[in-house]
């Protein structure tokens, strides 16, 4: 009855984002000017619905200045508190996106999604399962009494013990060719080439002594599976990856197309990872506060501390938010706020069988 339930809740929501013709948006003074950069397909009334719910979104949370930006790592500080994009990218390619998109921030920890999809594609998923775990651990992301309570495992690899831990696990005869192996992959995920923001990295590298730390209790407990201080940079630099909105959006709807680049049309993961990468996303992607994002939103998501935010509609899309201020938590304020907008107003709760996409 569930199945029958959510296939047809899929169609549904399939007929909000199907047939999205790719349009972009760049800032203006006063408000967002919109660009056909492909076609010019008349709008269907549920992609209308759509870009309206984005536009509010952007025009209602704009001014918003809760929260700050992450401040323990120099970097990061230092990014502009105001720079806020939105991107939301269909599982057949189409982009609507507005604000801030062409600058590139760093993807920090939405990439331990990827680094553990990697994990996954090469040594399946009960093996990574096996040794990593994916339980919520009640504490926050870098916590290591996490690592001590649990010492069977890692707790889930959406923290940062749990993601050092898969970041050891992806084969390699060196730290280098894992290196260039994982941002080879994300590259793959984004459909374009990705690179390092060497400054990230140094700020990050010169701050990381927690992570250190961490990989030492991993030692201890034998949860991680090469050479500890390698893995800790190895997962800074993959933290310091830059994305833009669109590059991020196309990442996440890569997710959304069951592994396959909506752009490319690469198989980037395999389908059957796929499931078990939105589970965990679903209960540990924001940290401590997922549990109340999948009460009121009820879409699998991730966060990072550079201020971005993707949250999947499995087999429709995929929506991505670039704002800094972070909330205690460690996650964008406006992100949250603007997916959340969107998935009420086009009532894209997972949960919610209510087949009303207007109610």
């Amino acid at each position: 009855m569930f199945a029958k339930q959510f296939t047809a809740r899929a169609l549904i929501v399939g007929a909000l984002i199907a047939g999205t013709t790719l349009i972009s948006f760049a800032p203006a003074p006063m408000h967002a000017q919109a660009t056909a950069a492909r076609g010019a397909q008349a709008s269907t009334p549920r992609q209308q619905q759509l870009h309206t719910a984005v536009d509010e979104a952007y025009a209602k949370f704009k001014s918003d200045t809760k929260g700050k930006n992450a401040d323990y790592i120099p970097f990061l500080a230092k990014v502009d508190s105001n720079l806020f994009g939105i991107s939301v990218v269909t599982t057949d390619g189409q982009v609507y996106s507005v604000g801030d998109l062409n600058y590139a921030f760093s993807i920090q920890s939405i990439s331990k999604v990827y680094s553990l999809a990697l994990a996954m594609n090469e040594l399946g998923a009960a093996e990574v399962f096996k040794k990593i775990g994916s339980e919520p651990t009640g504490r926050p992301f870098n916590s290591p009494s996490a690592v001590v309570d649990m010492p069977t495992h890692t707790g889930n690899p959406l923290v940062n013990a749990g993601a050092i831990a898969t970041v050891s696990l992806i084969p390699a005869r060196s730290a280098a060719e894992k290196w260039t192996k994982i941002l080879d992959f994300y590259s793959d995920a984004a459909g374009e080439k990705l690179t390092l923001i060497d400054e990230v990295y140094k700020s990050e590298a010169a701050t990381n002594q927690g992570n250190r730390a961490l990989a030492a209790l991993l030692l201890k407990y034998e949860r991680i599976y090469a050479d500890g201080l390698e893995s800790v940079d190895v997962y800074t630099k993959q933290c310091s990856v830059g994305v833009n909105t669109k590059q991020l959006g196309m990442m996440a709807a890569t997710l959304a197309n069951n592994g396959k680049n909506p752009a490319t049309g690469k198989q980037v993961i395999k389908p059957e990872n796929i499931p078990h990468i939105l589970a965990t996303m679903t209960s540990a992607g924001l940290y401590d506060g997922s549990g109340g994002w999948a009460w009121s939103v009820g879409l699998p998501a991730k966060s990072g501390v550079g201020g971005g935010i993707i949250a999947i509609i499995p087999g429709q899309g995929a929506i991505t938010v670039f704002s800094p201020r972070l909330d205690e938590a460690g996650n964008s304020v406006k992100a949250q706020e603007v997916i959340s907008y969107v998935a009420t107003k086009m009532n894209l709760n997972l949960y919610d069988s209510t087949p009303d996409l207007m109610k």
